[in-house]
């Protein structure tokens, strides 16, 4: 057996092992790339995962809520959609990736890596200098390519979008980067500051994604120039659209389906039974609007549905050494898309009855 069957089939075992239900989107992404070593398969494994719970997160109260069919990051066996969703799918992953080793090298969880220390002693501006650990990006951008980027084996267009949106979401790493800086100093003078880079809360680099998501460009290929198969005309259509698109830029081909309606052969099941938002404490506008959204503007109504939640309250501790609690319950309010009741007759279809009777 060959070193990359060997370590695809191991990083397979490893997928199985350790994520068993949440397998159906991991384990593809890391058995077709083999190409890093296997050190790194278990940060490439907790990233794609960050990525996936972002986008769960990002898009919770969405038509389109992220669901597990949609988190396919290969254009093989025939998956060949490549929507706007698609696109915020590739880039979240990619950048999950890279973020998690960029914050394990840093950790010292490797023994190849540690800080970027390229800018050390240098003045970065007016009273600090470089110093510190920076987040070594270089490194998790490196691995994340041969791990992400090996899924597109293909030279077409959907395979170039994919790899587009998977550099994408490495820029957002970049992007959301922040400085920090310690003072140094008598007395606390903080004379000078000594600074570094480091990684953004993952919760901004999908904020940031999530715009670029909203503001994604459509990507109309020049069908003239269009060849089956891997033509150099074929190659040329595609560099040149490209050319024109900024590489920070989230791009798609195809329109959306409608998510309102359930339809199994897309792997959608609809918004009927979808959970929405009426009302509570620091909701969004978005949240807010969040039944209008799933329910109205689908056809559908919205349904209220209490339930009783028991819970451990007034709890105290007892010298030594136990807390006792009480039990709780309490009424909670939940709101839910459902079908509009299409059976009721009309108020005067009695009357009408009557009068036809008569």
């Amino acid at each position: 057996m060959g070193s990359c069957q060997f370590l695809a089939s191991l990083v397979l075992f490893m997928c199985c092992h350790v994520l068993s239900s949440r397998a159906w989107s991991v384990n593809n992404f890391l058995m077709t790339g083999p190409k890093a070593h296997l050190t790194y398969t278990s940060s490439v494994q907790i990233g794609a995962q960050r990525g996936i719970e972002e986008c769960k997160h990002q898009f919770s109260w969405d038509r389109w809520n992220c669901p597990e069919s949609a988190l396919q990051l290969s254009t093989h066996n025939g998956l060949r959609s490549a929507t706007r969703e698609t696109a915020f799918v590739h880039a979240i992953s990619a950048a999950g990736v890279m973020y998690t080793l960029t914050k394990n090298c840093s950790m010292g969880s490797f023994e190849n890596c540690g800080c970027d220390d390229s800018k050390t002693g240098k003045m970065g501006g007016r009273g600090w200098i470089w110093g510190g650990c920076s987040d070594n990006i270089d490194f998790g951008e490196n691995i994340s390519k041969q791990f992400v980027d090996a899924l597109e084996n293909g030279h077409d267009s959907r395979a170039a979008v994919n790899l587009h949106n998977n550099e994408a979401g490495r820029l957002a790493i970049r992007s959301t980067m922040k400085r920090s800086c310690k003072c140094h100093g008598v007395s606390g003078s903080c004379s000078i500051q000594t600074c570094w880079m480091q990684l953004s809360d993952f919760r901004d680099v999908g904020n940031y994604l999530k715009v670029k998501h909203d503001q994604a460009q459509k990507l109309e290929m020049d069908k003239r120039r269009m060849r089956a198969g891997n033509s150099a005309d074929n190659r040329g259509a595609i560099s040149d659209t490209f050319s024109t698109i900024a590489r920070t830029e989230l791009i798609y081909m195809e329109d959306s389906p409608d998510y309102c309606v359930k339809n199994l052969s897309l792997g959608l099941h609809g918004t009927e039974g979808r959970e929405c938002l009426q009302s509570g404490k620091n909701l969004s506008q978005w949240e807010k609007r969040s039944c209008r959204r799933l329910c109205h503007d689908c056809g559908l109504k919205v349904e209220e549905r209490r339930t009783e939640t028991v819970s451990s309250c007034n709890c105290k501790f007892h010298w030594c050494c136990t807390v006792k609690c009480e039990k709780c319950t309490q009424v909670v309010t939940k709101y839910f898309c459902a079908k509009r009741n299409r059976s009721r007759r009309p108020h005067n279809t009695r009357r009408k009855q009557r009068t036809r009777n008569s």
